[in-house]
């Protein structure tokens, strides 16, 4: 099957090297505030964090190697969800987790509860950004629409984001979906600027490709219905005009009619799909659209002025 887009950027994502350890932390504290489950079991904590994208777990992995000695299990889960296989990384009781979680601002020093750390620094906030996106973030893939995702069940989390995004210049906004606060992005050129700050360069290039292809498309798309558009106006008005002179020729015939009508209605009746221009271009001394179409005018209001009296007579 193939990827989404999602998909595509996490991939990308996943593989960014890791370099600056604040920004490492910070990447990962997104990461397991978006998604990472905590478990207070008698003998103590355990950690768990659930994806479907194969990437995402190398990278959860390496993260924690990175900043850590922590022991890591990666397995795959039994059950699936959208016919995609479910991944886990887990970590179980072992000394020294809670102080890793506190240091990283996970949880709170004194209690089982989530930190309110944020990263400080501009470069450790964007690593946060791509921390949860990675976590819980989907982009709808943008040959159909734009929209970008960060989801979480944590009210204070989704302030967070916002915040974040807007120090950022971007729009965030927040939506409740049955209990999860969605905070999303809708603008294309604000995604693809996220995309950017996250690291997904490969991926905004992707993106603002099919958004070219698309507005050139949308573009074409509008210059044809215009000239349909006009088209049908065209053929409409020469067939008035030609039912027009139908009438008068058969009512008064082509010599009964005033000498600059007499040419334009021998014209169009000779040449109906021509021009306006067209048909100016043939008259001695030639005239513009505006005269012709004038004149075409005439013949039409005289038509209907004789069929006003074929109703009183």
């Amino acid at each position: 099957m193939d990827k989404t887009f999602s998909f595509k950027v996490k991939d990308e994502l996943a593989r960014l090297k890791l370099e600056n350890l604040c920004c490492v932390r910070s990447e990962l504290l997104g990461l397991l505030r978006a998604g990472a489950v905590l478990e207070v079991k008698q003998s103590g904590l355990q950690l768990i964090f659930t994806t479907e994208s194969p990437s995402v777990v190398r990278r959860t992995f390496l993260l924690f190697k990175k900043i850590s000695s922590l022991h890591i299990k990666i397995s795959r889960e039994p059950r699936r969800i959208h016919d995609h296989n479910l991944y886990s990384v887990r970590v179980d009781t072992q000394p020294g987790l809670k102080e890793f979680l506190i240091q990283l601002g996970f949880l709170k020093s004194d209690v089982y509860s989530e930190g309110t750390v944020m990263p400080r620094m501009e470069c450790c906030r964007r690593s946060y950004l791509r921390g949860f996106f990675l976590g819980a973030g989907s982009i709808t893939n943008p040959e159909r629409s734009y929209h970008l995702e960060l989801v979480t069940g944590n009210r204070r989390h989704a302030t967070h984001l916002i915040r974040l995004c807007r120090g950022f210049d971007l729009r965030a906004r927040r939506v409740e979906r049955k209990d999860r606060q969605v905070v999303y992005l809708k603008e294309g050129d604000e995604i693809a600027t996220f995309l950017t700050l996250i690291g997904a360069v490969t991926s905004r290039l992707e993106f603002e490709n099919v958004r070219v292809i698309k507005g050139v498309r949308n573009q074409v798309n509008r210059l044809v219905n215009c000239e349909t558009a006009n088209l049908n106006k065209t053929v409409e008005a020469a067939c008035r005009q030609l039912d027009a002179i139908r009438l008068l020729v058969a009512k008064m015939g082509l010599e009964g009619l005033p000498k600059p009508l007499r040419e334009v209605a021998r014209l169009r009746l000779e040449q109906p799909e021509a021009t306006l221009k067209e048909l100016g271009a043939q008259l001695n001394p030639p005239l513009g659209k505006s005269g012709v179409n004038h004149r075409l005018r005439k013949l039409e209001a005289m038509a209907a002025g004789l069929k006003e009296k074929g109703k009183k007579g």
